[in-house]
């Protein structure tokens, strides 16, 4: 479209369905973008296997390819040492963080099952998980202890698809953990933030976890050697996204996957609460974060990847006063998180996770003046 008739066309439109064209036209670039710069990649990566073959018979004497180093792949790059097969270790000892059960690149079956098949499968595998999706390794003593938080509403089908995925992967990792699926009731619009500040207040009743991992439902891993441990948080686990064509969407990207200690989030004050409808809430956290002077860590190479469950954010609108809030970040840093939430949740016990049920309010989350 021109440019002429777009902006007239966005000048007609109301204050609010202008915005939400211009917040899809954002995407829609970054997507174009996105595409252009792995056209760009793919290119490259053609015309080294051209320079390849080159000097392979510029240089090939006698039958024999000249010595040559064509490395030109971050993937390729010399794997971190992880242990070999058949390492043995002591039930007395502290499990090491690079078994040779994590074999990197994993298989990613989006296909549809119910949570029952999941569980039966589950617990078959693995009598010893306890209800709430409580799970430790027997065979040493676990390194870490993490809560794996999920915001959830109306994603029935995800849900098992992410349990049937993460349960064996972290299992793998020989990692203490339970997953917590925080369900958002009443009809408000969806606040992934305090969601996770309801898991994390209620997660801690449980046990005294090192550390916490936010997780959105329809993220799923790519390679099974993106530590959920607690080494090196604050950590961005989700960095190479599918629909994002497998590139950070920008610098400050914190979201899909993220995790930091327990100690780290409470000195932040976890989360704000006033991020109602989706967006911006992970960019909050991303200045919160700064603010304590804690660096954010990421996987390297394609350990970062992963694939997002196709959904259409259905009936959750865009939150289009996040912009305004991330302007007062450090303000209102002190006066809205932990510090001045209220809930009153509905905890029961599935064999795979805890549910805790939440009717969510503005009220339930004021805000002095600051």
């Amino acid at each position: 479209m021109h440019s002429f008739y777009f902006h007239s066309f966005i000048f007609f439109l109301s204050p609010i369905t202008s915005k939400c064209v211009r917040n899809n036209m954002n995407e829609y670039v970054f997507m174009v973008q996105a595409r252009g710069i792995q056209i760009r990649e793919n290119v490259k990566n053609i015309g080294a296997q051209v320079l390849e073959q080159v000097v392979r018979g510029a240089y090939s004497i006698n039958g024999t390819d000249y010595s040559y180093d064509f490395n030109f792949s971050e993937s390729d790059a010399p794997p971190t040492t992880y242990l070999p097969e058949g390492f043995t270790y002591l039930p007395s000892q502290v499990c090491p963080e690079k078994l040779p059960s994590m074999k990197g690149r994993l298989e990613v079956n989006m296909t549809e099952i119910s949570l029952e098949e999941v569980e039966r499968f589950s617990l078959e595998r693995e009598p010893s998980m306890a209800p709430g999706g409580f799970w430790k390794p027997t065979d040493c003593l676990p390194r870490w202890k993490v809560a794996i938080l999920v915001p959830f509403r109306n994603r029935h089908e995800h849900l098992p698809i992410l349990l049937r995925h993460l349960v064996p992967v972290l299992q793998k990792q020989r990692l203490q953990f339970a997953f917590y699926v925080i369900e958002q009731g009443g009809t408000e619009p969806f606040n992934r933030a305090m969601l996770f500040n309801v898991g994390f207040k209620e997660a801690m009743k449980d046990l005294d976890w090192d550390c916490l991992i936010f997780h959105d439902v329809d993220h799923l891993m790519e390679n099974d050697r993106n530590y959920y441990g607690c080494t090196d948080m604050p950590r961005h686990f989700a960095v190479k996204l599918d629909k994002y064509s497998y590139m950070l969407p920008y610098n400050e990207f914190f979201g899909g996957v993220s995790g930091l200690m327990v100690k780290q989030f409470k000195k932040i004050n976890g989360f704000p609460n006033a991020f109602w409808g989706w967006g911006g809430e992970d960019d909050d956290l991303w200045n919160r974060v700064q603010f304590a002077n804690y660096t954010v860590s990421r996987p390297q190479g394609d350990q970062g990847r992963y694939m997002s469950i196709p959904h259409h954010h259905r009936g959750e609108a865009q939150f289009l006063g996040r912009y305004t809030l991330l302007r007062h970040s450090k303000e209102r840093q002190k006066v809205d998180g932990l510090n001045n939430l209220n809930y009153f949740p509905l905890v029961s016990r599935s064999p795979l996770f805890t549910n805790i049920t939440v009717s969510l309010s503005r009220k339930l989350a004021p805000i002095a003046d600051y």
